[in-house]
């Protein structure tokens, strides 16, 4: 199908971009269009206007700024997936971006971008809930800074708001490992996640866990009731039974409730594993 008529302005700049986005409540931003596109030719989703913050320049960049590592709204996942920076302090995202779409997606499609689409079963939205980030939206009146915890509202909704782009995501800087794993909808680590689980530890003996789910909920989502039993002390087998305690687990074309539930415990066991070797 083709999409509805709508009209494409391509900014220079990010100050114009937010002014541009400030005068119409109904545009949409796209960065690599890998995911607007193809719901634009669905007629899912048709914006009156397009506004291509791709040729904006500065955007691109990944910084390590003390207590945090900072990624660039267009920095794309193949970068992502790639650079030393992600690699030590973000292991989990870097291999999220890697499991990220085909070859041509992570050359085009970011980081930013895909967080702030907010879809219910990607990849790199629950690394980044799991490693407590902090996004970074900018608009007309300035800078707003959003923890991942309350970033992710509902399905293809998050904490932005309609004149903000999210401009960056900033990554803590501390000691630990991080991990995710997953099984994708075309078997292995293909396509979105069935069902994903993301983890990162403080230490090799896996303290201070936060534990975040994909593709069973409809949002990413913290497991806290695996959270709170490795805080009681219960292992790893226990924990991991309790990952999906308080979430509504949805049934879909890709698995019920029960086998969705049975795989986020077997990924929670699997990625706390790996992310406690990493921290090692």
């Amino acid at each position: 199908m083709h999409p509805r008529a709508f009209e494409y302005l391509a900014p220079g700049s990010l100050d114009e971009a937010c002014a541009m986005l400030a005068e119409d409540e109904w545009a949409k931003v796209m960065s690599g269009g890998m995911s607007l596109i193809p719901m634009m030719k669905l007629r899912l989703l048709s914006p009156t206007t397009v506004i291509d913050i791709g040729r904006i320049p500065g955007l691109d960049y990944v910084e390590d700024r003390g207590d945090h590592v900072a990624v660039g709204g267009l920095t794309t996942h193949a970068t992502v997936a790639e650079h030393p920076l992600i690699a030590t302090h973000a292991h989990a995202l870097a291999q999220a971006a890697r499991w990220t779409g085909d070859v041509q997606v992570r050359n085009r499609g970011t980081l930013c971008g895909t967080i702030a689409h907010a879809d219910l079963a990607a990849d790199t939205p629950v690394a980044a809930l799991a490693l407590g980030t902090t996004m970074v939206a900018t608009s007309v009146r300035g800078e707003r800074l959003i923890d991942a915890d309350d970033f992710f509202v509902d399905t293809l909704q998050s904490a932005l708001e309609p004149d903000e782009i999210l401009t960056e995501v900033r990554i803590p800087v501390r000691p630990g490992g991080s991990a995710y794993d997953k099984l994708g909808r075309r078997g292995g680590h293909t396509d979105y996640a069935v069902a994903g689980v993301s983890v990162w530890v403080a230490d090799a003996a896996g303290s201070a866990a936060r534990i975040a789910v994909t593709g069973v909920g409809t949002k990413p989502l913290l497991a806290t009731g695996a959270m709170d039993a490795l805080a009681g002390g219960a292992g790893i087998a226990e924990a991991a039974a309790r990952v999906t305690e308080g979430i509504t687990v949805l049934e879909d074309l890709y698995g019920s409730e029960e086998y969705k539930a049975h795989l986020a415990t077997v990924f929670t066991e699997r990625a706390y594993a790996a992310a406690c070797a990493n921290a090692a």
